[in-house]
């Protein structure tokens, strides 16, 4: 087989491993299809460059941890990614690239993150990758500095990323890459596959602005590389240039060719997302010397070539580990401390920590949060933390903590700026480093803003921790615009997503306990600007009882009604259930801190909790209603929120919204019929 292109800097079997590349992405798109053929044929030069030539990694052992870091950002172009898997020897068959798009196969349309394939994070949402991908160079430059020692870099990986203008558009990746700049993440290497095509035609019907300009502004190190794609021997210079780059992240703009090599379907805005046509590909390979009959082919002389990445990444790894057992030996503390954390062990014993909080006093849940964090983050390394520029009211601070910062990243605090949703996307890319997490905090009215990346890392389950506060009209004077009334719903619609509204400090500091001993999925706090009166649990039932989502809070012998409340609103229900006690009704209070914990729980446990047989249930929460019939039935109550709140101190906005003591008891009277 010979190509009737020639690429200046590959040799003739390389190129048949780059048209190999081509072909596979264009065979897979038009045997589903649908799909995305032209952006991997325009990238598969570059690709197949940077991970033979470039990137370290042990398709023998994906999750090794001083791997290089690949980000296909442009997540539309699956198959590039898909293919590479398969051609250099991960868990990805070709029977996989067959069956890409298909209901349960292992290719889906956009790449999900799938560590033990070489998947390092969900991508397809355009802006998630390349944010995310700033947190893995965080996280990066932490454990550097860390665990390095002179001569000994366990953790020297770098993370490379493909974006297309897709990505380069979304807000979410200006604030990201600003960010990175600042930090001056110099682990970080953007390859910008520059290819003038987005679906409704040439780019410049809606962005003509200069992106290597823009990125210099950002503090990054540029380089532009024109041609059309495949002239290697200029990228593989702007690459190592990259590489050497020190103090700044580096992006290499690289002109090229949207499927490039098809006929009649090269540069057109049709190629970005629709299959080529058996003609058009039968086409092409005649062009290239291939035999238009073969789909899916792979020639020996690349399997073979290939193959080498699998035995060249083993070598490297073991390599790596021999510096390991070096480094064991001289230093075996931080040693077993680096296999632990790897191993997702906690370094402490959270129970023995926790603060406990006496009961007669307030405290706003947001107030307790901080100090348990600060009790906590002392002891806990690898956790790091941040706010969208709202420390001093997240509370997400704590004493002695030291910013992360370009020339301190053993920093552990987070200063994320106002780039809520690029906090969301770098949480995530923290916490998919495999040693370290990451919390970050905003107000609970701008989740709105963060939603993407929130939903992203629900989809994949990502350990992130995401940390709202002023989660209700209790915010009180800065009035509607930041008074949350639709976002309880909103996020608990997002499946995966655990929601913890803790009603009391006490529920707080057990909050964080949970979410920091469970990696399962991302956690979301939803805590209180107003002061909250912390519960007296010799009274009522204890607070640990919030790890099962839903709890009898205050239990009494045959109950007429139920009240059920999360959040601030359980001292309400507290209050209610006095009033009703003294004039012979029994209420029974349920704190409700979490829908997706209990949901967990055994039906034996959940019928205990919510008793089926008492069907006067009145539920209480300062938000919209949605949601609460599953909990409440036919015959319950809502006392809650109907439309936007108002600005005024919270006690007057509670009173004149109508959730109070009085109308939950009202509400309950009703339902008996007294």
């Amino acid at each position: 087989m010979t190509a009737s292109v020639k690429n200046p800097g590959l040799s003739e079997l390389d190129e048949l491993c780059v048209q190999t590349i081509r072909f596979l992405a264009a065979d897979g798109v038009q045997k589903a299809k649908s799909g995305h053929p032209g952006m991997p044929m325009g990238m598969a030069p570059a690709a197949y460059v940077l991970w033979t030539g470039h990137m370290r990694y042990n398709p023998a052992n994906p999750r090794w941890i001083n791997r290089d870091r690949f980000i296909l950002s442009a997540g539309h172009g699956g198959m590039l990614l898909y293919s590479l898997l398969h051609l250099t020897g991960f868990d990805m068959t070709l029977d996989d690239l067959k069956n890409f798009r298909q209901w349960g196969s292992r290719t889906p349309g956009h790449p999900e993150y799938e560590p033990d394939r070489g998947i390092e994070v969900t991508t397809g949402p355009l802006g998630q990758g390349i944010s995310s991908a700033v947190g893995m160079a965080i996280a990066r430059k932490h454990l550097a500095a860390y665990f390095n020692k002179p001569d000994m870099p366990l953790i020297d990986y770098r993370i490379y990323v493909v974006a297309g203008d897709g990505d380069l558009q979304e807000g979410v990746s200006s604030e990201a890459c600003s960010l990175a700049g600042h930090l001056g993440l110099d682990d970080l290497i953007v390859i910008y596959d520059d290819n003038h095509i987005s679906i409704d035609g040439a780019t410049d019907l809606s962005f003509t602005e200069d992106r290597a300009r823009r990125f210099e502004a950002y503090g990054w190190h540029v380089q532009v590389v024109g041609g059309d794609g495949n002239d290697m021997a200029s990228f593989e210079k702007a690459l190592e240039k990259a590489k050497k780059a020190q103090g700044r992240p580096s992006i290499i703009n690289l002109r090229t060719h949207i499927a490039f090599g098809s006929p009649t379907m090269q540069d057109t805005s049709e190629a970005h997302g629709a299959p080529l046509g058996d003609e058009e590909i039968a086409r092409m390979k005649e062009r290239f010397g291939w035999d238009p009959a073969k789909t899916f082919h792979i020639p020996p002389q690349v399997s073979e070539h290939m193959a080498q990445m699998r035995r060249k990444g083993e070598k490297a790894e073991a390599a790596w580990r021999k510096m390991f057992d070096d480094y064991a030996a001289r230093y075996g503390d931080l040693a077993k401390e680096f296999t632990d954390a790897l191993a997702g062990s906690l370094p402490v014993d959270i129970d023995a920590l926790l603060p406990k909080f006496e009961a007669g006093t307030t405290l706003a849940t947001r107030q307790a949060s901080g100090k348990v964090l600060a009790a906590l983050m002392p002891r806990m390394p690898h956790v790091l933390g941040g706010s969208a520029d709202l420390t001093p009211s997240n509370n997400t601070n704590w004493p002695q903590a030291k910013d992360f910062q370009k020339d301190a990243p053993d920093g552990r605090y987070l200063r994320f700026g106002v780039r809520e949703h690029a906090m969301g996307a770098i949480l995530n890319g923290i916490s998919v480093s495999g040693i370290t997490r990451a919390y970050g905090g905003t107000f609970l009215v701008f989740s709105d803003y963060m939603r993407g990346a929130v939903r992203v890392a629900a989809l994949s389950r990502y350990p992130s921790i995401f940390v709202f506060t002023h989660d209700s009209i209790g915010l009180g004077e800065d009035g509607p615009t930041h008074q949350p009334v639709e976002h309880f719903p909103a996020l608990r619609a997002i499946p995966n997503l655990t929601l913890i509204r803790p009603a009391d400090a006490n529920e707080t500091a057990h909050a964080w306990k949970y979410t920091l001993e469970h990696r399962d999925g991302p956690v979301a706090l939803l805590l209180t600007r107003q002061g909250l009166p912390v519960i007296d649990r010799t009274k009522y039932a204890c607070a640990s009882n919030l790890v099962k989502g839903a709890y009898v809070l205050k239990a009494v012998n045959k109950p007429d009604c139920l009240l059920l409340a999360s959040g601030s609103e359980v001292c309400l229900a507290l209050a209610a259930a006095e009033t009703l006690e003294a004039e012979g009704i029994a209420a029974q209070v349920v704190s409700m801190p979490s829908w997706e914990l209990f949901e967990k729980q055994s039906q034996s446990y959940k019928d205990s909790v919510l008793p089926p047989s008492v069907r006067a249930r009145v539920g209480i929460e300062a938000a919209v209603e949605q949601g609460w019939s599953r909990h409440l039935g036919e015959k319950g109550a809502f006392i809650g929120m109907t439309g936007f709140g108002a600005s005024g101190p919270y006690k007057v906005c509670y009173e004149n919204f109508g959730i109070t003591p009085r109308a939950a008891v009202a509400a309950a009277k009703k339902l008996l019929g007294k």
